[in-house]
């Protein structure tokens, strides 16, 4: 049976040139980075150039760049290093887990947060930012690009504000890193996260920019790894990984995103001649290989499992999520119903994909939907 994936936002293949520059560092090149004999100082060099490696994909200084198990951690070191009881953050409705979840931890510990509302196609606006901050505004946490629809949210209006302000701003920009260009020169964000699984590179590695100058509390003590910011025998395989696929991404990031957008038009216009379906966030301000369609009537984990029949890896929404029987909080924070949530499809690209693959994929989803509907209680109910 043909396979596609078109999963890409939860997880990629680790690219055959990123495995292959890891594979020393399990049995050959193995020695700890904090060595200082030969074989220390090896595994220190390599990390040295992969940090180097990272930094130029968003125009930082190594120096700025820590690394982390990925994004999950990122975001948990500066939403749990910065305020403090009594102080205020401010997110979104619409963050990944890794920054609601913390956020509401934090609140039981009497910082208030804000939770900002987003509009219909997608986005924070920059004024409801304004508006939000108080004196005891510490943070400001707005993610770079959904994770589920794909919206990509403008965070150099978002930074300015805060500049102005003298609040931090974090992004977590685990979905456009290595995607899309971002200057840290250029934009006033002070902390980024990322990881390496969403760009080729090997899962259980990423970083936290923080821009020079910024401060925040340890998350794991001990020894003086990483700016003695974050202590731990690093990852050096993965490490490495992570920069040869960061190296990659820079490499090819204008020439995949023109790719990867005539598929990701190609799908959004054949997927839409589907009755009763419809796009979930902005056409045009969305990233090069985001897709995440409704469809009336029917479950999107029946669609799910109906396409892996046919060869074809989806998602409904956040992999994070994927266990959940709770309606996307995404897609309730943009006005849907959880009735109408429930019905959704996530398919987002990679650069393996072929126009074949779209011609597929167009080929069997309306079959399938029209065949669930056929028995759906909600079609049912309609007639």
């Amino acid at each position: 049976m043909k396979r596609i994936y078109l999963d890409h936002a939860a997880t990629t293949p680790v690219a055959k040139e990123a495995l292959q520059i890891m594979q020393p560092f399990f049995s050959e090149r193995y020695g700890n980075a904090s060595s200082l004999y030969s074989f220390g100082r090896e595994a220190k060099e390599a990390i040295e150039d992969a940090r180097l490696k990272a930094a130029k994909v968003i125009n930082a200084e190594p120096r700025e760049i820590v690394f982390t198990s990925g994004g999950s951690e990122s975001d948990n070191m500066v939403l749990r290093g910065i305020p403090k009881a009594g102080d205020h953050v401010i997110t979104s409705a619409f963050e990944h887990h890794a920054v609601l979840h913390t956020c509401q931890a934090l609140e039981k510990q009497d910082v208030r947060v804000t939770y900002l509302p987003i509009t219909k196609d997608g986005f924070v606006r920059p004024e409801d930012v304004r508006k939000a901050i108080t004196k005891n505004t510490k943070l400001v946490s707005i993610m770079h690009a959904n994770n589920e629809i794909g919206t990509i949210q403008p965070i150099a209006e978002i930074g300015k504000i805060c500049k102005d302000a003298g609040v931090l701003f974090h992004t977590d920009a685990v979905q456009t890193y290595g995607k899309i260009p971002i200057d840290v020169k250029k934009v006033s964000v002070d902390f980024l996260s990322a990881s390496g699984h969403k760009l080729y590179g090997p899962k259980g590695v990423g970083i936290l920019f923080m821009r020079n100058g910024a401060s925040l509390r340890p998350l794991i003590t001990g020894g003086s790894q990483e700016h003695k910011l974050r202590a731990g025998t690093e990852n050096t395989a993965g490490i490495v990984g992570f920069g040869k696929a960061a190296e990659l991404a820079l490499n090819n990031m204008d020439k995949e995103a023109a790719y990867l957008t005539k598929l990701r038009d190609m799908l959004i216009d054949g997927v839409l001649k589907i009755e009763d379906s419809w796009l979930n966030g902005s056409r045009q301000n969305r990233l090069p290989n985001n897709t995440n369609f409704g469809f009336d009537y029917i479950e999107g984990e029946s669609i799910i499992l109906h396409l892996d029949l046919n060869g074809v890896a989806a998602s409904t929404g956040s992999a994070c999520s994927s266990e959940s029987l709770t309606p996307s909080h995404v897609l309730t924070a943009i006005g849907l119903s959880p009735m109408k949530a429930h019905g959704s499809l996530r398919m987002t690209l990679g650069k393996e994909n072929t126009k074949e693959d779209i011609n597929y994929v167009l080929g069997v989803l309306p079959e399938i939907v029209e065949n669930l509907r056929k028995i759906s209680p909600m079609m049912l109910a309609r007639k």
